[in-house]
Parts: structure tokens; sequence; C-alpha cells
């Protein structure tokens, strides 16, 4: 049997015709004409008008933070539902986040939680740097009530949309919210670079800021001279070729993994104790993986169960993430909540996603499912 990852790349063809293009042009250092081109491309594709492509999201997170003047001690809230990038990048700087709980609609930063953090941040005196909003497993947060709330407290919004490129909220596309946003290329994502991000920003300004910085922060000079500290941030000639190419396949890998999400939803969705991750009215998500949670107390088995026979089948799945506040590295944090988050990774587990799987890898991934719930249970699926 062959092995079924959880979210592989899915090439379209097109991209070894732009890489060749890089080749004989003799492209292959960082930076060069596909970098530029795709920075366009992506600005449009996103609505936003100014975008620097870099190598990596994280490193497009870290250089929004710093932009805003994050500084040692400083606090920056974050959901405590998500990957760890979005916290690490906070601490580059000697920020300090601060973790808030998800919602159930969405599985992102609860609204009327971070309103009531805010007030008492208020009320201390101490407001946070910075808000950084996740759009988690490829779907927006609820940005309206989070803009609301943040412009009444006058804290900027950073949006970490690395999971839901091709996603929208209330017909705007994801990266188009708050001061910057920032994208992931990691070949586990919609689409891929190998790896890379981009930030995003309606703002010129931010985007600049974040080029010089990017490229060491070089002063304008024809010797070396460096003014400030820089990162070698920049996205290659090449990465940027390959993500030309997936780019102009986007709708296409976003409709693959929503007719995944359908199929196990009719497969799978009747099991007793089985649920799936919302999809909110006010947006349309990726799907980029598909997220079901499992109520041992119903469904006769648990999510651990599942995963190791779907594992034993060769098939790779995954917990949900491990909420941040549960982390040992970010032990002592402050958070508000926690107890939605800590259910879903309990009982939540990543199917297979990739764009590329066929109907039979479907079918295959569903019947190792269901062997491992019980029998009585299995005639309540499809």
């Amino acid at each position: 049997m062959k092995r079924i990852y959880l979210s592989p790349p899915h090439l379209s063809g097109r991209e070894l015709e732009l890489v060749r293009d890089a080749f004989e042009s003799n492209w292959v250092a960082p930076l060069g004409p596909h970098v530029d081109a795709f920075e366009r491309e992506f600005a449009a594709a996103v609505g936003v008008p100014h975008a620097v492509a870099l190598s990596s999201g994280t490193a497009a997170l870290h250089l929004a933070l710093r932009i805003l003047g994050l500084g040692r001690g400083d606090e920056v809230i974050c959901p405590t539902f998500t990957f760890a990038a979005s916290a690490n990048a906070i601490t580059y700087d000697g920020g300090v986040p601060v973790f808030v709980d998800c919602d159930e609609q969405t599985w992102n930063l609860d609204p009327g939680l971070l309103r009531a953090e805010l007030a008492d941040c208020a009320a201390r005196g101490r407001l946070p740097r910075a808000v950084v909003a996740v759009d988690l497993y490829g779907q927006c947060a609820d940005y309206e009530p989070i803009l609301e709330t943040c412009a009444e407290y006058d804290v900027p919004v950073i949006e970490d949309a690395a999971e839901a490129l091709g996603a929208t909220y209330k017909n705007r596309p994801a990266g188009s919210f708050g001061r910057a946003a920032a994208f992931s290329f990691n070949g586990n994502k919609v689409i891929t670079t190998s790896g890379g991000g981009m930030l995003v920003s309606h703002d010129k300004a931010v985007v600049d800021k974040a080029r010089f910085l990017a490229t060491q922060a070089r002063d304008p000079a024809p010797h070396y001279q460096h003014s400030e500290i820089g990162y070698n941030y920049r996205l290659s000639n090449i990465l940027a070729a390959i993500g030309r190419g997936q780019l102009a396949v986007l709708a296409e890998r976003v409709t693959a993994r929503r007719r995944n999400f359908e199929f196990y939803r009719r497969a799978l969705g009747n099991l007793p104790g089985v649920g799936f991750h919302p999809e909110a009215a006010c947006g349309r998500a990726t799907r980029w993986l598909t997220c079901l949670t499992i109520d041992p107390a119903r469904a006769g088995t648990d999510r651990e169960k599942v995963r190791l026979a779907l594992e034993r089948q060769d098939i790779e799945s995954r917990p949900l993430w491990k909420p941040m506040h549960l982390q040992p590295v970010f032990a002592g944090c402050r958070v508000r909540g926690g107890e939605v988050s800590a259910r879903l990774f309990e009982q939540g587990l990543c199917l297979p996603s990739g764009s590329a799987l066929t109907g039979e890898d479907l079918e295959r991934i569903c019947a190792t499912v269901l062997q491992a719930f019980p029998a009585r249970n299995r005639g309540s699926a499809g």
C-alpha cells in the first residue's frame, strides 16, 4: 500500500517551466524578476496593494511585530489554539504572549474573551502592543468584532493567515484585515514554494520597512552600511517561480480540499460522537485540513485509537494543535479561558487533506476510520 500523507505538495506542472526560466536567465541568486512578479500577483490575489516575499510565514509575523515597535516585556495577545509559530514570533524581540481561548463557532480567537482581556488590560493601565489573530485550519477569524474592539482600545491587529490562503470573511479575502497579514508557503499548505512566506499590508510603509529589514537592513549607500539590525529573510527567485505556478491553480486546490471535506462529512458525519470543524456563516473556509472531533463517551473509541488505526494502514493523521498555554515553553504565561481549546486538542484529529487525493484514497481512509469504531456504531455512518 502506498502511504497517504496528511497534506503533501501538489504541483500543477507549470512550476517547472517557470523554474527553467529562472535557470536559463541565470536568476538563481536571491531576488529577481520572479520574486517581483510573485509579489504583484499575490497582492492582487488577496486584494491588498503591497506585498513582500519572505523566507517563511514566521519571518513575516516577526517583521510585522518588529515594525509595530514590539520591545522587551511588551505583551501581545494571541490565540492559545494555534501552531507554535504564532506565539514564537512574539518572543523574538522579547515580547510576552498572552493567550486567549477560541470560540466554538470558528475555533479561532473568541471575540468576547478578547474584549474582556483588553478591558482588564486597560484597567491595569497596560494595554498590549498588538493582537495576533489566527485564521486556523483555513477559516478566517470573526474579524468584525475583533477589529471593533481593538480599535476601541487603539491596539493594532496582525492577521496570521498562514493556514488560510483562499478563504474569505464577509466576501473579503483572508489577509486583508488588520495592520498587516502573514502567509506561509510551507510544503503542507494549500500552495507551496517548498518553504517561504509573504507579508502583505494596506500600508506601503509597513511593507517597505519589512523589505528593508528582511534584506539585512542595508542602508542606501555604495558600500555596506547598517544603522539597524536586519535579517536574511528574503525569498529566492527560484522558489518564487514555484510560487507563481502554484498561485495560478489556487482556486482549483481550494475546490479539491473542500471536496475532500464533503466526502468525509458524508461518510463519517453520522457516527455517534463525531463532529467536524464548523464553517462559520460569515465566511468560506478552504478546508486546508479536514478536522473532526471524537467524543469518546458517545463514540466508543477516541481520537488516539483512530489515529493509531490509520497509522497501521500507512495513513498519516495528526491531533489538532496542542494549545499554547499547555506547552512547556510557555508555562507561566497568562491565559484567559482555555477549556474549549483543551477539549478540541483531546478529541480532535486532522485527516489527510491533500488536493491530489483520489476517490480510492478517501474510501480507504474512511474504511479505516470506521473499523476503529465499535461495530454497533458503524451502521450510523454515511
